[in-house]
């Protein structure tokens, strides 16, 4: 199972949210290059990024942060980075996976535009992830200010047959507040659709990630850790190679 290391950008920095509530972000490193080669010296075999003011403001805001982490990211190692947040159009697409992103993730306008997400699945092939993040089972979009109608499972269906790489599904409930993930949400989606998911909001320990682990065999392939490895509570070199090894 992949573990995902993420660096959610605020204003230039990289920070961490409680519930996707804005007003209550940590700052932890205003270096997001260095931070994101302290992640591949660590062993990352990928990197998880969110423009957190672009997804409030539905373009793209920090991109010369973003463009520090590919610069980390594809020294040495060469690893690829997937971006999400104020993704709302093909050329905003295109533009990032010109960049050097290797897998774009479309969260608001896969509720609002979901044809969007066909077209770009169709013209770049494994490049597109669709994020899910849901608050008491409902979809929240626009930097979760907004709950939709739509339940998680609703809307991967959706998209079940259009060639999306993975679905990241995060239960806001969880987000920030190092409690574990919502295994049993998490599961249920996976084993409902034939996309892959990958788990994300709440890891706090090496424990929290083992349980993730635990429900491999549900489609979950991977995780995304952020809050615990920059308070320490998760070392990553050693995350990843627990989760690495065999079942």
């Amino acid at each position: 199972m992949i573990l995902y290391p993420a660096i959610d950008l605020k204003d230039g920095a990289c920070v961490r949210l409680v519930q996707g509530e804005m007003g209550a972000a940590t700052r932890f490193n205003d270096d997001p290059g260095a931070q994101a080669a302290s992640f591949v010296a660590a062993g990352a075999r990928w990197l998880h990024v969110v423009d957190l003011n672009g997804a409030f403001a539905g373009r793209p805001v920090n991109g010369a942060a973003a463009a520090a982490i590919l610069k980390a990211a594809q020294l040495g190692a060469q690893v690829p980075v997937q971006l999400g947040g104020g993704i709302r159009d093909l050329a905003t697409i295109e533009s990032w996976l010109s960049a050097g992103i290797a897998r774009v993730i479309l969260g608001t306008v896969a509720v609002k535009n979901p044809d969007l997400v066909l077209d770009a699945c169709r013209l770049y092939p494994g490049k597109i992830a669709v994020g899910i993040d849901a608050r008491g089972g409902r979809v929240a979009v626009e930097g979760w200010a907004e709950t939709s109608e739509l339940t998680a499972l609703d809307l991967a269906r959706r998209f079940e047959d259009a060639g999306v790489a993975c679905i990241i599904y995060t239960d806001i409930e969880r987000d920030g507040l190092l409690a574990g993930v919502n295994v049993a949400a998490t599961a249920a989606l996976a084993e409902n659709i034939s996309i892959p998911v990958i788990a994300s909001g709440g890891i706090g320990s090496l424990s929290d990630l083992l349980a993730v682990k635990a429900a491999e065999s549900s489609g979950i392939q991977g995780v995304i850790c952020g809050r615990a490895l920059y308070d320490g509570r998760v070392d990553l070199a050693e995350a990843i190679t627990a989760m690495e090894a065999p079942c």
